[in-house]
């Protein structure tokens, strides 16, 4: 018979012909050290109509300066809206990596990372994320940064004319992952210094008159290494 011991020399399972006991495993996040683990949930104000092709409407920077890397396990995106649309459209939400990211983008609102905000500890550290922003009623500006030709995830939808004074649930997109690695064994998108992603619209405008606000939630770590 062979044991498995812990570092203190305490038996933790027995191996070979012995009485069956079950062994049990627990599943842990991966490692952080002095960085930590974070959830950050944002809202835009009431986006105006009319809203362009290949607009930015969320933005997640990630600046270190510690040399560990974020790796982003989860995007999901909603949306509802309150005034209905003008003109029948298809529309699209597209996430998207960004390079080479050596000026934030501006516009909309910044939401505070600093101190103890978004941590799933309080005693983790402050995120490096260097700026996250949201839409208020227009898209934002772009910053510097190399985007990739190619969406990691997307989700595309029709918009039609009917009232909308007769319903009581006004979606326009069900909550939905564009990106989710947040089961065991999935790869996360890594972040070096100077990335982060985007969240933008598709290549058609939105529609004329048509109104709506959409939520953005983003879990993410910073570790020293993966």
């Amino acid at each position: 018979m062979a044991v498995l011991e812990s570092g203190a020399g305490t038996e933790i399972a027995s191996i070979g012909a012995v009485a069956s006991v079950p062994l049990h495993t627990v599943r842990h996040p991966h490692p952080y050290g002095v960085g930590g683990y974070f959830r950050l949930g944002a809202t835009s104000g009431t986006m105006a109509a009319a809203l362009g092709a290949n607009s930015e409407i969320f933005q997640f920077r990630y600046v270190t300066a510690a040399s560990r890397i974020a790796l982003v396990y989860k995007v999901s995106i909603t949306a509802g809206l309150n005034v209905a649309a003008s003109a029948a459209a298809l529309i699209a939400f597209r996430l998207t990596a960004a390079r080479s990211w050596t000026a934030a983008g501006s516009g909309g609102t910044r939401l505070n990372l600093t101190g103890d905000f978004c941590q799933l500890r309080t005693s983790m550290a402050t995120s490096e994320v260097n700026d996250a922003g949201i839409c208020t009623t227009a898209a934002l500006t772009a910053g510097t940064k190399t985007l990739d030709t190619t969406d990691m995830g997307a989700i595309s939808q029709g918009v039609g004319t009917g009232a909308i004074t007769v319903s009581a649930d006004l979606p326009l997109i069900s909550p939905y992952a564009l990106l989710d690695a947040d089961g065991e064994g999935q790869h996360p998108l890594v972040l070096a210094n100077q990335e982060g992603f985007v969240i933008r619209t598709g290549a058609n405008a939105f529609p004329a008159a048509m109104t709506w606000s959409f939520s953005v939630n983003v879990l993410w770590g910073e570790v020293p290494a993966f």
